[in-house]
């Protein structure tokens, strides 16, 4: 335990926002302590050998959280600091080691979280612009256990709150059916289950992601059935790496997200490390992007024929497979020869792609396409990839 002794003081820890006054009215049930703070506080009582404040805090923990097996564990070890020096987390000699190992590692994880709490006013550097439509945005990052919730306030991301996540047994960068690893990339929510339709192993509820989406499959990547869920009601929590690919959450947290998350609209990033910028280079970076969009859509528009097909890569690939010439043709055949007259985009959101080509942008959006006093509006997905110094579009198809 005498490593923890390097851990941030309280008041290096200064809260981000500040307490409401409360208006007059019935008294409401006090708010159960959040486990996470009450375990880290416990990590800084013991780092600042504040022994008999730890053990109060771990009695606390467990009482109110008592399947939580972690809180167990320290607690345990405070018991017996009573007795004799305790140097390691989970210092019983004749416990099960592999479970004492998984518990280590999601003691850890969670100090890690700690020590390197990216700064609230910081952007996550793959969102580069959310959807009028979008609420909310949930970032994973892998090497972390770390899940980020932003929420879209006109257009800007707001920094709300953070979870620790378990995912595959075997780490990220999925590939396969079976592999036991977590994907890289950008989903979407396309389901919501509530727990009781589902086995008590998935906890309070369930919201599966779209994976494999469009780049997977067109990278042979294979499996389904991520999902974003909780945990039995006999766990509080689970090891860092420990599903078979989904990504697991406290039953509280997860419920957090299952209120607010939309089908088809709340979007997950899963990175195996974020990259967070600020303020005046995400602005830099979404205007590029967004005129990249905006000059393809002028494009089309214009009715310049050569001038967009400029903007597609040699290497496209639409979602049946046709190459650019196939696809194109085909997509011209379908105008019958008639040309826009106006092309508006709107509800446009654009990501960098984690675990793609080093430069790759997926946006999606609704495209309203008139052609004379016919209207018609059609959802879209594409990818960018940057060959040399241009944009080009490598896939393009309906979302």
């Amino acid at each position: 335990m005498l490593c923890l002794a390097g851990l941030p003081t309280m008041g290096s820890m200064a809260s981000s926002s500040s307490i409401p006054p409360q208006s007059a009215g019935p008294a409401a049930p006090p708010a159960k302590p959040d486990p996470e703070a009450l375990l880290i506080d416990i990590y800084k009582d013991l780092g600042a050998n504040r022994l008999r404040e730890a053990q109060a805090k771990a009695d606390a923990l467990v009482a109110t959280y008592p399947t939580f097996r972690l809180g167990h564990l320290v607690r345990g070890d405070l018991l017996l600091m009573h007795a004799r020096p305790v140097r390691n987390f989970g210092a019983m000699a004749d416990g099960p080691q592999d479970k004492l190992k998984e518990l280590r590692d999601e003691a850890m994880v969670r100090i890690r979280s700690l020590q390197e709490k990216p700064d609230p006013r910081l952007i996550p550097k793959a969102v580069l612009q959310v959807g009028d439509d979008q609420k909310n945005i949930l970032v994973v990052d892998t090497s972390r256990s770390r899940m980020y919730v932003y929420e879209n306030q006109g257009g800007e991301l707001k920094y709300q709150t953070d979870y620790y996540i378990s995912q595959g047994r075997f780490g990220a960068n999925k590939a396969k059916e079976g592999d036991q690893r977590t994907p890289i990339g950008v989903y979407y929510v396309n389901n919501r289950i509530p727990g009781p339709k589902l086995p008590d192993f998935y906890g309070t509820g369930a919201l599966p992601l779209s994976y494999p989406n469009e780049w997977d499959k067109r990278n042979g990547r294979s499996g389904y059935g991520i999902w974003l869920h909780g945990t039995p009601s006999d766990n509080f929590s689970r090891p860092p790496l420990s599903s078979d690919g989904c990504v697991v959450l406290a039953n509280p947290d997860l419920q957090s997200l299952y209120s607010t998350a939309e089908v088809g609209k709340t979007v997950v990033v899963i990175s195996q490390h974020v990259q967070f910028v600020d303020k005046g280079e995400w602005n830099k970076q979404r205007e590029a992007a967004t005129a990249m969009l905006e000059q393809w859509q002028q494009s089309l528009e214009n009715a310049d024929g050569d001038k967009t097909l400029a903007y597609y890569s040699n290497d496209f690939r639409s979602a049946q497979g046709e190459n650019l010439s196939l696809w194109y043709s085909r997509q011209q055949k379908s105008m019958n020869g008639a040309r826009f007259t106006s092309v508006k985009l709107r509800d446009v959101s654009l990501f960098r792609y984690p675990g793609g080509p080093e430069d790759m942008i997926v946006s999606t959006f609704t495209q309203e396409s008139a052609v004379g006093k016919s209207k018609n509006a059609i959802r879209k997905r594409q990818y960018w990839v940057k060959e040399g110094s241009q944009w080009k579009i490598i896939y393009e198809g309906n979302a």
